[in-house]
């Protein structure tokens, strides 16, 4: 679980990022109004095990799904389940990892159901955003608060908040790897970014608030107002950035 991979390894990365990405945009024309989130989960996981992929949340401290799906309110890790309907004006995130001969990738893509208020639509549409733009931030030298330093800069001048308790990682052979990879940091603090680093960017911004309510796995905002989460996993190259898990190239 070193912080720069080997190129086998990154080789190896690459090739589960491009799995679980296809199995993303497979999955997403599935994704509406009427589906539970269990259904949900069931069709992921038929994809993750046909890809020969294993679901490392399976078991994880007790977790009994393979994908984490939020809606609304709900920060991060809401358990699938066949009470849960998704309706019109629903905002939903699909979070994944899987495991491919040794090695993890993990994403998060939030997507609306049906008609969305506006305020749903202008919150999905900064929030992904704003994860393509820490990605471009990603080049060797730069620390890691600068990166939560951008993230959370740029949350407040849109009147939104960041979620503190919870936060991006790096990963490799394990789907949580040291150091965390917070949404928020000041300029020229954190740890120095370099070719090889393998790591998840994963803000989760609040429409209200940035507390959140803990109870069990389920996390939710504490003024009951949306939150919403875009995740990829990257690889530091030695000029930039490359998404391991960019559903554009499957």
């Amino acid at each position: 679980m070193g912080l720069i991979k080997t190129d086998d390894e990154i080789d190896i990365m690459k090739n589960s990022g491009k799995i679980l990405a296809k199995i993303m945009k497979e999955t997403i024309p599935h994704v509406k109004e009427g589906i539970s989130t269990y259904e949900i989960d069931q069709i992921l996981q038929e994809k993750i095990f046909n890809s020969g992929s294993t679901a490392p949340t399976v078991g994880f401290h007790g977790y009994p799904a393979v994908s984490c799906i939020s809606i609304n309110d709900q920060v991060t890790h809401g358990i699938p389940n066949k009470d849960t309907i998704l309706k019109n004006g629903d905002i939903v995130d699909i979070d994944v990892v899987i495991k491919n001969n040794g090695y993890c990738a993990d994403m998060s893509v939030s997507l609306g159901i049906g008609e969305l208020a506006e305020n749903a639509k202008n919150l999905l549409k900064f929030t992904q955003n704003i994860l393509n733009k820490a990605i471009k931030a990603v080049i060797p030298g730069v620390r890691l608060g600068d990166i939560g330093y951008l993230i959370e800069s740029e949350s407040k001048k849109r009147g939104y908040s960041v979620v503190l308790d919870y936060v991006g990682h790096f990963i490799g052979e394990e789907m949580h790897e040291d150091p965390n990879v917070l949404n928020s940091g000041n300029m020229g603090e954190g740890l120095i970014l370099k070719p090889g680093m393998t790591f998840c960017i994963e803000p989760m911004i609040n429409e209200g608030n940035y507390k959140v309510i803990t109870r069990g796995w389920d996390v939710r905002t504490k003024d009951g107002k949306l939150s919403c989460r875009f995740e990829h996993t990257v690889l530091v190259t030695e000029t930039g950035v490359e998404i391991l898990t960019d559903m554009k190239n499957v």
